[in-house]
Order: C-alpha cells, then structure tokens, then sequence
C-alpha cells in the first residue's frame, strides 16, 4: 500500500472485529495496482450510522453494511438496482461526491442476493452437481417435482429475504427453477415480507408457505437446495433434530445442496450433517467471497486502474489463508 491514501472504504456493523472483508477489498486492490486505496472495518451500530455518515470527506468512496444496518442505510441513498428496490435491504453504499463542502450522493446495492446465486452456481459448475429430485410429493413421469425445485431457508431476517430473492432466479441442475419455498422461521413476523416477495417478485409463480423451526427436520428431508441465515450456533439443533430423523428414516440427502451463509464456526454442525448424509454442503465464505466481487466492481467503477488481474482468484485465496 502507499503510505498516502487517497481513496477510503470500509465495511460498518455492531459486532464488526470477525469481518474478513478487509482481507477480500485489499486483496482486490492490491490486485488491480489501487495502491493509494484503503478498505477498513468500523463498530457502527444504528444509533451511530448518522453522525459517521456526516463526518466522510470525499476520499470515502463506498460502504460495506452488515448487520445491523442494511436497513437503516435505507433514507439517506437511493436504491439502484433491482434488490435493493424490492427489498428495501441494502449491503452496499456507492458515494459521488459533488462539492466537497456538499453531502456525497449515495446509491444503494444489493450484492447479497449475487453472492448467493454464485455460490450455488459454482459449487454446481465444479461437481456438487444436483441430478435428480427425490423429494416426495407431486411429480411427473421422470420422477421430478412437477411444480419445479423445492428450496428451504432457515431463518427469515434481512439475509433470508435476499435467499429468498436469489431462489426466484436460480436453476437447479437436473431440475429447473426454483417452484416451492418453505421458510423455517424463529420469529414469525405479523406482515411477512418475505411471503409478499414471493407473490410480487415479477409474476413469477412460487408456492410459498412459512412454518415455525421446529419443524425444520421435516421440510430438510424434501429439499432440494436449503439456505441456512441463522448466525453463528443458531442452528445446532436443527442440525442434531435433523441427524436424529436422518438416523430413524434412513434418508440420504444425496443430491441435495446446502448453503449455509455462516463461516464462524466453519464448518458449522448443520454442514457436518448435511455431508455425512452425502448433501453437498457450501460454507458461507463462498457468500462472502462473491458479493465482495461485486463490491469491489461497483466501488472501483471510476477508479484508475492502471492494470487488469484475476482479482476473483487472489481475493480466493487470500480468504483462504485468512479462515
């Protein structure tokens, strides 16, 4: 790095010090020879987010948001693109500064909704490919569901409503689209978002239906991709309930995709499950890894890049290192 630095960013949230964010955004940097870049990691919690928005100078060009401020970013930018739109959940701030003595503009992303989508997409492109739906219930003459893939997201806060965004454009291999949603919630809210998405998400036909988490380990054994968002040991015991019930029927979850969105602890109890039933298991660093991408080329976007580089790959590996 130059010892000057003329362009800030940084991810903000309450806790913040587990973030491996700094590790992905200076990797990518370095990468693409933005030596006078700096991306950091800062402790703002709600009550917070104002008085550190209003003391930014223009060298800050964009914000990472984490819990719990992807929604609280919401009035002070403009949403930008088609998630943060019909989420009202942001995860990324991109500042155009004006006048030096005005306050910046700000667009708003959402870059989570992509990072789950890859994460899918390249564990089934490298060999944790879905081939067939076993899943009980209506089928047609092949033997898979004739109402499309079933998914399951455990939880229902801001990261499950960007699960649930991502299900309405991914493509199950072997499968299809995804047609069936079952949300396993802790806390049902009085006026779900999640099922307006559902209804909303561009016409497009989805049965959705959300169920208390105790009854998680039935809805697994019928699933042909699941997204857990429940943070850190949240999910321990559906994952022992689930081995439980995996032991008693003698199912296998051969064929079936996990995505859990936690990577501390890494691998968590409900992954461990999930390959000893012989699922494919995703751990939530590849997340991380891809809506970081997306970052980095939307807080770039005017920079000048003095060099082209494979950033995806060093930005990999780095996280790598780091876990």
């Amino acid at each position: 790095m130059s010892e000057v630095i003329h362009h800030h960013c940084a991810v903000l949230g309450k806790p913040i010090e587990h973030s491996l964010s700094p590790v992905l955004h200076n990797t990518a940097y370095h990468a693409l020879g933005l030596d006078d870049w700096l991306y950091t990691k800062v402790e703002v919690g709600e009550a917070d987010l104002d008085a550190f928005l209003r003391a930014l100078d223009p060298s800050w060009a964009g914000l990472s948001l984490t819990m719990p401020l992807k929604r609280t970013i919401q009035p002070y930018g403009v949403p930008n693109d088609r998630w943060s739109r019909m989420l009202h959940v942001a995860n990324t701030a991109i500042f155009s500064w004006r006048d030096s003595s005005q306050k910046p503009d700000i667009k708003l992303y959402n870059t989570d909704v992509e990072g789950i989508e890859r994460a899918f997409t390249h564990s089934w492109e490298t060999g944790g490919t879905v081939t067939n739906s076993t899943s009980s219930g209506d089928s047609n003459q092949s033997g898979k569901s004739s109402k499309g893939a079933r998914a399951v997201i455990l939880g229902n806060g801001n990261t499950a409503l960007s699960s649930l965004a991502a299900c309405t454009e991914l493509h199950v291999p072997g499968i299809g689209s995804i047609g069936q949603v079952t949300v396993c919630a802790r806390h049902k809210h009085e006026n779900d978002p999640m099922g307006q998405l559902a209804q909303s998400a561009y016409g497009q036909k989805i049965d959705y239906v959300q169920v208390p988490l105790i009854e998680a380990p039935e809805m697994l054994h019928q699933a042909d991709i699941v997204i857990n968002t429940i943070p850190a040991h949240g999910a321990d015991e559906t994952a022992q309930r689930l081995q439980d019930s995996l032991m008693k029927h003698q199912h296998n979850l051969s064929g079936r995709t996990l995505l859990d969105v936690v990577y501390d602890p890494r691998p968590t109890k409900l992954m461990q499950v999930w390959r000893n039933a012989g699922g494919t298991a995703i751990g939530g660093e590849e997340m991380l890894l891809y809506q970081a991408i997306a970052q980095v080329k939307l807080m770039t976007a005017g920079a000048n890049i003095i060099r082209t580089a494979d950033f995806e790959e060093a930005m990999r590996s780095a996280l790598q290192e780091a876990l």
